[in-house]
C-alpha cells in the first residue's frame, strides 16, 4: 500500500512539474505553447536570428540564400542547416529536422499555419500599429519566456530603453530636425515618421524636416533638389544598394554633390549613412536595436 501511495504521488509530482513547464505566449496569429525549452529550433528571417544569437540560443537550421550581416556570417555556414528562402520555408527540411519550436519572421508569415503543423510556432513580427521600441520589447519578452531568460531580457530592454530615452529627450528639447533617404535602384525616396523608418521620430525624437511626406513601404520618391530645399538638420541616407548588389554600390560618391553640399546637414557634417543592416534587413533584432542607437548618438 506505501508502494502504491509512494508511486501515485510520484506520478502527481511529475505532472505538476510537466504543467509547472508550460509556458504560452500570445502573437497577432495566436498562442505558442511548449512543455520545456526549446533545444531543436528553426528559424525563419535575420531579425529574429539576430536576437537568439544576442542570448547566446543556436538554432538547428536558419533562413539561408540572403545577405547576412557580419556578426551572423557563422550561421551562413554549412553546418548549419537551411530552413528555406526569406519568402519560401523549406517545409519537408523543416519537417525532417523534428523542431520543438519554429520561429518566423515578417517576410513568411504567410506560412504560419502550415508550419505550426509541424511543430509549435512563434510570429516574430512588428506590430505596426505599435512604435518599434514597443513592439520590439514584445518580441524579445516572448523569446525570454519561451527560453526562461527573461531576467536577461529585462536587464536589457532597461539598459537600451535608456539610451533611447536620452537621445529622445536632447532631440526633444533642441527641437533637432532630420531627414530620412533611402536609395534603392538609382532612385532616391523620403521616409517620414509614419513610415517604416517612424523610429527616428517616435523613439529618438527627431522632427521631421518636411512635414507630411507621402506615408508608402517604399517611400516618396524625390530627387537631389528636393533635399537641398529641405535644407535638413541632418540628413540619414539609408543605401539599399548596397544590399541588394551585394555590397556594391556608388551612393556614397553619388551623394557629394554641389545640391547635397549645399545643405546645413552636410556642411555641418550631419550627413549619415545608417546601418542598412541594422534599418532594414535585421530589423527587431537586439544587436540591430543597438546598432541603430549608435546611428542616432552621432
Amino acid at each position: 500500500m506505501n508502494i502504491k501511495k509512494t508511486l501515485l504521488l510520484l506520478l502527481c509530482v511529475a505532472s505538476l512539474s510537466a504543467i509547472a513547464g508550460t509556458v504560452s505566449v500570445k502573437h497577432s496569429l495566436g498562442t505558442t505553447t511548449v512543455d520545456h525549452i526549446p533545444q531543436r529550433v528553426v528559424v525563419i528571417g535575420i531579425g529574429p536570428l539576430d536576437t537568439l544569437d544576442y542570448f547566446g540560443i543556436k538554432p538547428i537550421a536558419v533562413t539561408k540564400g540572403t545577405t547576412f550581416p557580419p556578426y551572423l556570417a557563422q550561421y551562413d555556414q554549412d553546418d548549419i542547416a537551411s530552413s528555406g528562402a526569406l519568402f519560401e520555408p523549406d517545409f519537408e527540411a523543416i519537417y525532417n529536422l523534428k523542431p520543438d519550436l519554429i520561429i518566423v519572421g515578417p517576410r513568411s508569415a504567410q506560412s504560419y499555419q502550415e508550419l505550426s503543423e509541424i511543430a509549435p510556432t512563434l510570429l516574430y513580427v512588428l506590430d505596426g500599429k505599435k512604435t518599434y521600441w514597443e513592439s520590439t520589447q514584445t518580441q524579445w519578452r516572448n523569446i525570454g519566456k519561451l527560453f526562461d531568460i527573461s531576467t536577461k531580457v529585462e536587464q536589457t530592454i532597461t539598459r537600451l530603453d535608456a539610451q533611447i530615452n536620452a537621445i529622445k529627450s536632447h532631440n526633444e528639447q533642441h527641437k533637432v530636425d532630420a531627414l530620412t533617404i533611402m536609395s534603392s535602384g538609382g532612385n532616391i525616396s523620403a521616409f517620414g515618421e509614419k513610415s517604416r523608418f517612424s523610429a527616428i521620430y517616435n523613439e529618438f525624437g527627431y522632427q521631421d524636416t518636411i512635414k507630411n511626406i507621402k506615408n508608402s513601404r517604399h517611400g516618396d520618391l524625390v530627387s537631389y533638389e528636393f533635399i537641398r530645399d529641405a535644407q535638413p538638420t541632418n540628413l540619414f541616407v539609408l543605401d539599399r544598394d548596397v544590399l541588394v548588389n551585394k555590397g556594391k554600390s556608388e551612393i556614397r560618391q553619388q551623394f557629394e554633390n554641389d545640391l547635397i553640399k549645399a545643405t546645413p546637414a552636410y556642411q555641418n557634417k550631419r550627413m549619415i549613412f545608417l546601418d542598412i543592416n541594422a534599418w532594414y534587413l535585421t530589423i527587431g533584432g537586439v544587436t540591430a536595436t543597438q546598432q541603430m542607437i549608435t546611428d542616432m548618438s552621432h
